[in-house]
């Protein structure tokens, strides 16, 4: 049964395929629905790769957006865990 919440089924659908979480499958699922898919592609950035960045700064950007247990994470976990957050 669709869930009337997620704008573009078929998006939500193969992003949670390739293991997307569920908000963040709605998320992209409802900007490309809303903005249009050429706009909400065109518009990421590159912020260049975790592991090129420090473990503070992984733990501070993990802690903005609410992952749990990070402070005890090592930093291969936390580039984990913020990819599929």
């Amino acid at each position: 049964m669709p869930n009337p919440s997620i704008k573009d089924e078929k998006t939500y659908r193969a992003l949670r395929d390739d293991g997307a979480s569920k908000e963040k499958a709605a998320r992209i699922a409802n900007a490309g629905a809303a903005q249009g898919k050429k706009t909400v592609a065109a518009r990421g950035g590159h912020r260049g790769d975790y592991e090129d960045r420090t473990k503070a700064d992984l733990l501070q950007q993990a802690r903005k957006v609410g992952i749990e247990g990070r402070s005890t994470m090592t930093k291969p976990e936390l580039i984990s865990a913020l990819r599929n957050h």
